[in-house]
Parts: structure tokens; C-alpha cells; sequence
């Protein structure tokens, strides 16, 4: 309960209590990496470890298919892939090798799980992949649902790849997903939510609009296409037949050659059938240091569009200095069905804040792990330049 909520210095320490449920923090990752829960055959490189999440890395085989799928109960991965024309590795890692826009690739993870009985784990695409309009979905041996792995599962992880718009090079070790941990309810109620948003620790965000749903207390964001008036620059749609990305290379692509400029049009954009945006949130964000949230699509009888594969912010986005500062989400839309005109203000997504367990992460999102998004306006993906 809040009945102990202050405005104290996150940088020296917490005010909150300690609870045990929630999303794992890094500390407790580093521990079930000790403790044998989570695996791998060879050595864990320390950058994997985020304030609440585990960036996993691909395997050295790939494995094309015709279609996507879900194993199902009692039935494994790999026998899934023989079925769907891909019992022979297609592709070799090792040197990286190249993934065709629009095919269907499935690539074992390095990483295992021996996960307790009491914690099941969730999975995302790493915000730079969802940049570049590469879905991701994580799979295992007998599950029903992509993104999910049940309390107490033992066994191989397996990655599906789709690449919607440019062809791209992946590499043995190369990072396009990410997994978080969770130990009981992670939900914090409605009234923490306003009082904690009174305080100023979600930054410039509207709680009038606040949502209760059945997944837990939601704030509503809203798409930016106003940007600074007549002129400004308001989004990226991708091109069309572009050269191949390396994921991982940074800094290395001139972005005019990837990306068309939209311009501020009164505040209107019509989003085109199958194509891709980046656009930004009219919000400033911030992710309190004991807090984690998920962007979740906003319901989809306000408009045929997809907005962020990749919805989870860790602890201190958006905050520095021991409070939030506010940073601006980027969007990555796709309109399916039919032409959809967007307004500035529309809400297209929600943001749902989770608890820490344990009260707090020992690192935090920001400048200090230098991560690439901290104080983002409108930010392409780390692998361009931007020349236009």
C-alpha cells in the first residue's frame, strides 16, 4: 500500500516495500543464472543481463518454413519444422547469413530454462529489432501460445523470424529477443497508479483516462503528428527494395536510403495497407526505478493497425537524476486490412506498469548501461545515420 509514499531520491534509495512477487530485477537474474535456471552451454556475456530483462541470443542453425506455427501440447519444435519442409538447416550463423523479407525462419536459442515451479517467464522483441519491422516469437516444445512459458518449464527455447520489410543479416549470438522473469502478480491497483502519477513518476502522461481492464491498471498513449508545426518531420515509412541490414551493426546505414520522411499534414496521416511507420507518442514517458512496464495494443475496434512488437520498457526509462524526466516512446505501426487515417491524439496503445519484486533493480535503465533510447524524441533504430 502507499501509506509510506514520499518524493525521495531514487539514485540512493527506495521508499517502497519489498515485495517478492513481480518482475524479476537483475540481481535475481544473475542469480538463477548462478543457481542452473537458466542456461547455457557457453559462457553468459554480462551485457545480457538488463535492469529486469535477458537478452537472448540465436543459435548457429536456421532452420526456413512455410508457414508459422505453435507446437502444441506434447509435441517439440523440431518435429514441427520437419513437417514444414525445414528438417535440413538452410542457413548457417556462424559468419552470419542472410534472412529473406517475408520468410519464415525458426533458430534455437543458446539459452535453456530450469525454471522453479513458482515462475513463468515472458518474452519480446528487443526495441531496435521492432525497428526494423522484424517480428519475433518465441516457442518451446509443447506450448500454446507464443511469448509465453509456463511456471517450472525445463527445456530448449526456439525463435521464429519473420522480416516484414528489408532483408537482414543475423549472426551466431545475435540479439533480436529479450525475456523477463516473473514470480506471482506483478499488477499494481488503480490507486497506487493515480497517486504514484500525482507524484509526477510517470512523467507527462494523462491520467484522466486511466483504464481498468482484467490486465491490471492501463495509461493511454496517443499518437504525435503534429511534431513542431508546418514543416517538422513526423514519421519514417520504410522504402521499398532497400540493401540488406546487418542487426548487428550500429551507426552504419544511411537512413535515406531505408526511410521516407512524412512531413506534419494538419495533423492527419493516412496509414497505406502493409506498409511500415516509425512514429512517436504525443506522451513523455517515464518507468520509475522499481517499476517496469509493457505497451500493449490498443483495442483494435478503434482502427485495423498494429502499433509496438516491442512493448517492454525497463526500470528508468525516462528517469534520471532520481526522477522522471520523461522520454518519448516510438511507435512501430502497420496498418492491415485497409487504408487507416490517423489523427493527432488518437490513443493507439496503453501502458501497464508492473512491480519489481524485491522493491528495486540494482541497475537501471539510462545513460549509466549507455543505453541507445534514454531521452529518444523520434529515434530510427540504432543502425542508421541520419543523413536526411
Amino acid at each position: 500500500m502507499l501509506g509510506n509514499l514520499t518524493k525521495y531520491n531514487y539514485q540512493t534509495h527506495f521508499c517502497w516495500s519489498k515485495p517478492t512477487s513481480g518482475i524479476m530485477p537483475y540481481q535475481e537474474i544473475k542469480r538463477m543464472i548462478k543457481g542452473g535456471q537458466i542456461k547455457c552451454a557457453i559462457p553468459f556475456d554480462s551485457s545480457q543481463i538488463q535492469p529486469a530483462s535477458l537478452d537472448l541470443r540465436l543459435g548457429r542453425l536456421a532452420y526456413q518454413v512455410r508457414a508459422s506455427f505453435l507446437p502444441g501440447l506434447s509435441a517439440a519444435v523440431m518435429d514441427k519444422i520437419a513437417q514444414l519442409d525445414g528438417g535440413d538447416p538452410v542457413l548457417d550463423l556462424l559468419k552470419g547469413a542472410v534472412l529473406k523479407r517475408g520468410c519464415v525462419y525458426i533458430i534455437e536459442i543458446l539459452e535453456t530454462l530450469n525454471l522453479p515451479h513458482d515462475v513463468e517467464a515472458l518474452a519480446n522483441t528487443k526495441s531496435s529489432i521492432g525497428r526494423l519491422d522484424i517480428l519475433t516469437r518465441l516457442i518451446t516444445d509443447g506450448c500454446i501460445a507464443f511469448d509465453r512459458i509456463d511456471k517450472g518449464y525445463k527445456g530448449r527455447l526456439f525463435l521464429e523470424i519473420l522480416s516484414l520489410s528489408f532483408n537482414v543479416v543475423v549472426s551466431y549470438g545475435s540479439r533480436l529477443n529479450q525475456l523477463r522473469f516473473q514470480r506471482g502478480v506483478s499488477k499494481i491497483s488503480s490507486k497506487e497508479v493515480r497517486k504514484r502519477h500525482a507524484l509526477g513518476h510517470f512523467a507527462k502522461v494523462d491520467a484522466g483516462d486511466i483504464l481498468i481492464s482484467p490486465r491490471g491498471t492501463l495509461l493511454p498513449c496517443s499518437i504525435d503528428l503534429q511534431g513542431a508545426g508546418k514543416g517538422t518531420i513526423v514519421g519514417y515509412k520504410a522504402r521499398k527494395n532497400t540493401c540488406v541490414i546487418d542487426v548487428d551493426r550500429k551507426y552504419t546505414y544511411p537512413a535515406s536510403k531505408f526511410w521516407e520522411q512524412l512531413y506534419w499534414d494538419h495533423g492527419q496521416l493516412i496509414l497505406e495497407k502493409d506498409e511500415f511507420y516509425i512514429l512517436g507518442t504525443r506522451e513523455e514517458l517515464a518507468v520509475p526505478p522499481d517499476l517496469a512496464a509493457e505497451m500493449l495494443p490498443f483495442n483494435n475496434q478503434f482502427g485495423e493497425f498494429r502499433v509496438h512488437y516491442a512493448g517492454f520498457f525497463d526500470p528508468g526509462f525516462g528517469w534520471a537524476n532520481g526522477q522522471a524526466q520523461g522520454s518519448r516512446a516510438v511507435l512501430e505501426v502497420r496498418s492491415y486490412g485497409a487504408p487507416f487515417a490517423l489523427e493527432h491524439g488518437q490513443i493507439v496503445s496503453c501502458l501497464d506498469y508492473r512491480r519489481i519484486a524485491s522493491g528495486k533493480t540494482k541497475i537501471i535503465y539510462g545513460t549509466a548501461l549507455k543505453s541507445n533510447y534514454q531521452g529518444q524524441k523520434m529515434t530510427l533504430a540504432k543502425h542508421f545515420v541520419i543523413d536526411i
